[in-house]
C-alpha cells in the first residue's frame, strides 16, 4: 500500500464542494485522515478565497491510476476539460506526495512544489503529519512550517463539519 497525501481546495460553493469531494474520496479509499480546513487567499491570481485541507489516504493504485480517479472526481464536480491556470475551482485535488517517490511520475511532479511554497499546503501538512519528512529535502513538515514566512500569506482555520463530525475548529 502506498501512503499518499492529497491537497484539496475549492473557491466556489466551498463548504459543499469540499464535503462532496471528501465523500467521493471516502467512497474510493475508506478511512482517511484529515487536517483542519483553512480559509486562504487566492495565490497567483485575483479570485475568491479558497478552503483548503490535506487528506491522507492509503492505496495500492499506481500514480497513473490514482490521477485518473482524482480527475474523474474533479470532472464530476464541474472541472472544465482544459481549465485556465488561475481560474476558479469547484474542487481541486492534487497529489502532494506518493510514498517517497520523486520526479515526474505519470505526468505528476512528486513531491508537489507547492508544499514548500504555499501556507495552505504546508500548514495542514505540519498539522496532520508534523514528523513526516519531505521526500526531497528530508526536513519534517513541522520544521518546514516553523521556518516558513507565515506572515507572507493569509491563512485561518475555519469551523468545518463533515458527515456529522467536527473536523476543524476556527482559530479563536
Amino acid at each position: 500500500m502506498a501512503f499518499v497525501l492529497l491537497g484539496i481546495g475549492s473557491n466556489i460553493d466551498r463548504q459543499r464542494s469540499i464535503a462532496s469531494g471528501l465523500d467521493a474520496l471516502q467512497d474510493l479509499f475508506g478511512e482517511m485522515s484529515l487536517s483542519s480546513v483553512y480559509d486562504t487567499e487566492s495565490i497567483g491570481f485575483n479570485g475568491q478565497p479558497f478552503l483548503n485541507l490535506v487528506v491522507e489516504i492509503e492505496t495500492d493504485w499506481t500514480v497513473a491510476h490514482l490521477v485518473g480517479h482524482l480527475r474523474a472526481i474533479e470532472f464530476a464536480h464541474g472541472r472544465p476539460t482544459n481549465p485556465e491556470r488561475g481560474s476558479p475551482r469547484l474542487l481541486d485535488i492534487d497529489i502532494l506526495t506518493y510514498d517517497v517517490l520523486m520526479g515526474c511520475v505519470a505526468g505528476v511532479e512528486l513531491p508537489r512544489g507547492e508544499i514548500l511554497e504555499n501556507a495552505y499546503v504546508l500548514q495542514p501538512l505540519a498539522e496532520l503529519r508534523p514528523n513526516q519528512r519531505h521526500p526531497e529535502n528530508g526536513i519534517c513538515y513541522r520544521e518546514l512550517w516553523s521556518d516558513f514566512d507565515q506572515s507572507s500569506q493569509q491563512l485561518a482555520r475555519v469551523d468545518f463539519q463533515w458527515r456529522g463530525q467536527q473536523i476543524s475548529v476556527a482559530q479563536g
